[in-house]
């Protein structure tokens, strides 16, 4: 880029999963231009994940929850500001809206062929069409297009009150802890209840894990812990709660984790935390794990031959991983990552 940015908006307001793709795109910016200010437009959600990162100097939300409303709202808080530059990362048509409110000569978003519901018209400056990729390389081909070094970096800037929290509970486990997610944000993503209660007690048996039930507290989620409850015979801890920067360092401190494509999932990754992902509703070459844990990875989604990774959704797929299949890959994580059980 021929002048550096001093005002630099970044745009992505999706779930939680897609926000942990962009934590690396912001490390990078920041740590090649720390004395630029960086904006970041999210939704409240995830806005309370972000909070106390040292390399955002500054959140605005779009609450999208209040439909119609949000929009005047965020017009009138960005009225009188202005950027250098702002980078939409969230190919549609809400995102490419609160882009366009932004005041700013350059906005940067996807191709016109990855950028959804027209939303390409809220930029005037594209990166350049590639076929589609995993989402993460996919938010750092803005860094390429810049010509900012990729800093691939997680970090959730835990406050030291989190930490000593984080050590006091990590105290009361012995064995090593294994969290489990059950639910998604769609249901076609979700595995059967059921195949989880002879893995939950293999794992807490066989195995040797301590296992705890991580997540929201939603109905599904709530009604789950019960269910599990009920019927393993090594019933799980339930850890259910909602506080974002919580379950990060719940998922930080265990040993291991299992999930299906959900941001839980996403975060445990990050933290580096070793991970079964169970993927058969999503592309795993686009949604999975990314760079790590592939041998951990089951995957019911890709057929024999493919091309380009999928953004589609197959109901279904889930239905064809085991309680086998699962219980093999958590054996192996055991024995690689942690140190094979006591006998």
């Amino acid at each position: 880029m021929r002048s550096r940015p001093h005002r630099i908006a970044v745009v992505r307001l999706s779930a939680i999963g897609d926000t942990v793709h962009v934590m690396p795109v912001i490390a990078s910016i920041k740590r090649a231009w720390p004395d630029c200010h960086l904006t970041w437009v999210i939704q409240p959600i995830p806005l309370e994940l972000m909070r106390g990162r040292c390399d955002v100097d500054e959140f605005v939300v779009f609450d999208r929850s209040r439909g119609a409303r949000a929009y005047l709202d965020f017009r009138r808080e960005v009225a009188h500001r202005e950027f250098d530059l702002v980078l939409d990362m969230h190919p549609c048509f809400k995102a490419g809206v609160v882009a366009r409110m932004l005041r700013a000569p350059r906005r940067i978003g996807y191709d016109r062929r990855r950028a959804r519901d027209l939303s390409w018209l809220a930029t005037n400056r594209r990166i350049p069409a590639r076929p589609r990729r995993h989402v993460q390389d996919e938010c750092f081909e803005f860094l390429d297009y810049l010509g900012v070094p990729v800093h691939a970096e997680w970090n959730f800037h835990f406050s030291a009150a989190e930490r000593a929290a984080q050590r006091l509970w990590r105290r009361g486990h012995e064995r090593p802890v294994l969290a489990v997610v059950t639910r998604s944000s769609r249901r076609e993503k979700d595995w059967i209840l059921r195949r989880y209660a002879r893995v939950l007690d293999v794992a807490a048996g066989d195995l040797g894990f301590d296992t705890i039930l991580v997540g929201g507290e939603s109905r599904g989620e709530m009604a789950d812990a019960r269910e599990l409850t009920r019927t393993c015979r090594f019933p799980p801890t339930v850890e259910l709660r909602y506080d974002l920067r919580r379950l990060a360092w719940l998922l930080d401190a265990s040993d291991a984790v299992l999930a299906p494509d959900t941001g839980p999932l996403h975060m445990a990754v990050g933290l580096g935390t070793p991970t079964v992902g169970l993927y058969g509703a999503t592309d795993p070459e686009r949604a999975g794990p990314y760079r790590a844990f592939a041998d951990l990875l089951i995957d019911r989604f890709t057929p024999p031959r493919r091309g380009a990774p999928s953004p589609a959704r197959r109901s279904g797929n889930m239905e064809k991983i085991r309680e086998d299949d699962v219980i093999e890959k958590l054996d192996l994580l055991r024995r690689r990552y942690i140190g094979a059980p006591r006998r």
